[in-house]
């Protein structure tokens, strides 16, 4: 077997979270009186956490510098009130994970969500499955596509990179994982289109979760 374990991004490759950030953010800028955006319009405002997340959606030169940290404490607020009204795995997913957990293929996540959330998620949407590690962002933690998460996630592993599937949904991801060595693998079920995730460098895309098995079986 070639490929020995697998690190998934979470938001928009295992849940389906983008209503629930959508509204929240939409709230926060109803609430200092600008229009919300569409749902669809979040495919593109996500990925490089929150606090890009709160920059895309925001007029521009519409804020002064100061308050964008005030600002993403207002949607982490309106975030932590609604996180779970409409996540939830994509379809196939669970069927992924069991593979995984049947086969003892080690599993991690590294999101670039804040870690308080992607732990809250995972505990609460993917209960049932042992993951190696989760890990969102946090002080200690730079976030992708610097490789440096997802390189020690590998190394508490004791796997090489090259030995280790990257799966994700967004360019961000598919950086990450050619700066980290990993093999990058994009999601077309996710937030963003095939033609990003191969510019990203992703070495293959898949159309749905069990897909990605098909990389476990080869000898």
């Amino acid at each position: 077997m070639r490929y020995k374990a697998i690190i998934f991004d979470l938001d928009g490759t295992l849940l389906n979270t983008l209503k629930d950030l959508a509204y929240s953010v939409n709230a926060v800028l109803n609430k200092n009186g600008f229009k919300g955006h569409s749902v669809d319009d979040y495919r593109y405002f996500v990925g490089d956490g929150i606090e890009m997340l709160v920059r895309r959606a925001f007029p521009e030169n519409a804020v002064e510098e100061a308050d964008y940290s005030v600002l993403v404490t207002k949607v982490k607020e309106e975030y932590r009130k609604r996180w779970a009204d409409h996540t939830s795995p994509y379809p196939g997913v669970e069927g992924m994970l069991d593979f995984f957990e049947e086969n003892c293929i080690p599993k991690a996540i590294f999101s670039n969500k804040p870690h308080e959330f992607t732990t809250l998620t995972v505990e609460t949407l993917l209960p049932q499955w042992n993951f190696f590690t989760v890990q969102g962002i946090e002080e200690t933690v730079p976030k992708k596509p610097d490789p440096s998460g997802a390189l020690n996630i590998a190394e508490k592993m004791g796997f090489k990179p090259e030995h280790i599937v990257y799966l994700g949904d967004t360019n961000t991801d598919m950086q990450t994982a050619v700066a980290g060595k990993f093999f990058p693998v994009g999601a077309l079920w996710g937030f963003r289109p095939a033609n990003e995730l191969l510019e990203g460098g992703a070495g293959l895309l898949v159309e749905k979760p069990q897909d990605v098995i098909t990389l476990f079986n080869k000898p």
